[in-house]
């Protein structure tokens, strides 16, 4: 599982392979979980994320906005919150990264945490 830790906050990656459209097999989607664990001494709150995503057939894709999944969470000291979202490419390779800018509620100073690299390739292409 792809992780990271950056400024005490913990960003790991599950993904699972939803299949394709299954008439035109044009594009392939993936579900991702994560899991953002405060690991630090202040209440954080997530405000945006920036994805850069990859895909073999069509190149590089940059994705901005406030939140995740609709939510800006804030998380205390030794809390996690965990979502999930997906995405769905053309290919059947490509990955996902970037990055979260959060803010310490005790001080309002904001901060990018790294989402690690993680790959966007079905299970049954690496069995």
């Amino acid at each position: 599982m792809p992780t990271a830790i950056t400024n005490d906050v913990k960003i790991t990656v599950e993904v699972t392979y939803q299949g394709s459209n299954s008439k035109t097999d044009l594009m392939h989607a993936f579900a991702y979980r994560i899991t953002i664990i405060n690991s630090g001494d202040h209440t954080i709150k997530l405000l945006r994320r920036h994805w850069f995503i990859f895909d073999t057939l069509i190149g590089h894709k940059e994705v901005e906005g406030e939140g995740v999944v609709g939510e800006q969470p804030i998380i205390e000291p030794g809390e996690k919150h965990v979502y999930v979202s997906g995405v769905a490419i053309e290919s059947l390779f490509g990955y996902m990264h970037g990055n979260y800018l959060m803010e310490r509620l005790i001080d309002g100073n904001g901060f990018k945490v790294k989402i690690p690299l993680f790959k966007l390739i079905p299970n049954f292409i690496c069995n």
